[in-house]
């Protein structure tokens, strides 16, 4: 049965056999998310500049939608493991609706909040047109990349990982199709610009949806999905937001500090904002792949939590910090020896080149020690800790990196791309402690039944 395979094979072969698939759709999506910004880019900076005023909005978006489908996740997982199948299939069915109240919500904020969000970050008329086509229509219809995160959640809580990447890949490939067509105004469409970038965007997101749930209600045998005598169960919806509230502030944090980065680098200029839009679609190809190893971590910790085999955990832990300890320092590597390779592919001009060489090769020594951080915070959010998991994001991207990027920005640019590895440094030391805490008090103290 698919639930089993978490409790007895052997870790390593379930791990890649796990992970593997949501790596490599992780990589697709590292994919499409460069492509709006390369083929954007061919319209010039400002192009590029308005995307990346656009991204924390992105970024806000989608910390709802992945934290609460990391809750969703991980009660499935924990239930499934515990045995309790019809309680696993409610959770399921529940974060579909939580994912429609979300879109609710956005839509209001985006209709009535976009213009003011943009005039804060920048006074060029053109920038702000842009960023408004492009922050509306990626707000406005954003039911599809909710439903479609959230299906990609709940088929991974069941081992569905191959479903859950062709989920990934059909969005995926449909942007990158469609992002020169709208963009340029090829076969015969009006060429739309970046609004044409945020219309390819969302028409991905909603050819996934579709899809994964076609895949969860017709393939999912261990789910039982129904709408049939449903209601709102309010101890579900505490459940899933014990994990998920900790892990939407984790994600949303990330917004606001890029949020806060930019009005500290707008001092500098454009082109800095810019640049470091730039890393953040770059650094997706390092990040990205550790969130797919996360995705086939969590589900196994969750589940051998559920049935109390810790040792199980521990492996699963220990290969999982290696993976990413492996992929983040060939990140590093390449950040370092390439980085105007990397760069060229934003058609950048000469002072984007010189910004962008430095703020790389900086900031990129913060992944070897972001590796152990990001692992750990999995292991919390699996057993359902996702408060610590909340705790070490904080310091990574909120109580320490701005004020030290603040102070350092005072002694010139390259201070605020030192700001990341030194707040990276200290997260980590604070990551280990609470790991050692967790597992005195709880998973040494783990003893099967079964």
């Amino acid at each position: 049965m698919q639930d089993n395979k978490m409790g007895s094979k052997p870790i390593l072969p379930l791990l890649i056999s796990m992970a593997v698939p949501a790596m490599f759709s992780m990589l697709v999506m590292a994919l499409y998310n460069i492509v709006d910004s390369v083929f954007v880019s061919q319209l010039g900076t400002n192009g590029l500049t308005a995307v990346s005023v656009a991204f924390p909005i992105q970024m806000l978006m989608n910390a709802v939608s992945i934290g609460t489908s990391i809750g969703v996740n991980s009660l499935i997982a924990r239930r499934l493991g515990e045995g309790r199948n019809e309680d696993a299939s409610s959770a399921a069915l529940h974060g579909l609706i939580l994912g429609v109240c979300a879109w609710i919500v956005f839509v209001i904020l985006g209709v009535f909040g976009t213009e003011t969000f943009v005039n804060i970050y920048t006074s060029n008329a053109e920038v702000a047109a842009y960023a408004v086509d492009y922050i509306s229509i990626v707000v406005i219809f954003s039911l599809g990349s909710l439903l479609q995160i959230m299906v990609e959640k709940v088929l991974q809580s069941t081992g569905a990982m191959v479903h859950a990447m062709v989920v990934q890949l059909i969005g995926a490939i449909t942007n990158i199709i469609l992002d020169p067509i709208m963009i340029f105004g090829l076969l015969g469409f009006p060429a739309m610009g970046v609004a044409g970038a945020a219309i390819a965007t969302v028409a991905g997101q909603f050819l996934g949806a579709i899809f994964g749930l076609i895949i969860l209600f017709t393939k999912v045998k261990v789910l039982h999905i129904s709408f049939k005598g449903f209601k709102l169960n309010s101890t579900i919806i505490a459940n899933i937001y014990e994990v998920g509230v900790p892990s939407i502030f984790m994600q949303a944090i990330g917004s606001i500090m890029i949020m806060g980065m930019n009005l500290i680098l707008a001092k500098f200029s454009d082109t800095a904002v810019a640049v470091l839009g730039v890393y953040y679609k770059l650094q997706s190809f390092v990040f990205m792949p550790v969130f797919g190893l996360n995705q086939g971590l969590m589900p196994i910790m969750g589940f051998n939590y559920g049935a109390r085999k810790k040792e199980r955990i521990y492996e699963a832990f220990r290969y999982g910090t290696m993976i990413a300890a492996v992929i983040m320092t060939a990140g590093c590597l390449a950040f370092n020896f390439v980085p105007e390779l990397l760069l060229g592919i934003f058609n950048p001009d000469a002072d984007m080149l010189a910004i962008g060489t430095h703020a790389l090769r900086y900031i990129s020594l913060s992944f070897p020690m972001a590796a152990a951080s990001i692992i750990i915070s999995t292991v919390f959010q699996a057993i359902g800790k996702g408060k610590y998991s909340l705790y070490i994001s904080l310091l990574r991207q909120l109580v320490l990196i701005l004020p030290i990027a603040y102070v350092m920005s005072l002694s010139g640019l390259d201070g605020v791309w030192l700001a990341f590895p030194i707040a990276e440094v200290i997260a980590f030391f604070i990551s280990i402690f609470l790991y050692r805490s967790v597992k005195k008090n709880i998973l040494d103290n783990l003893v099967s039944s079964k």
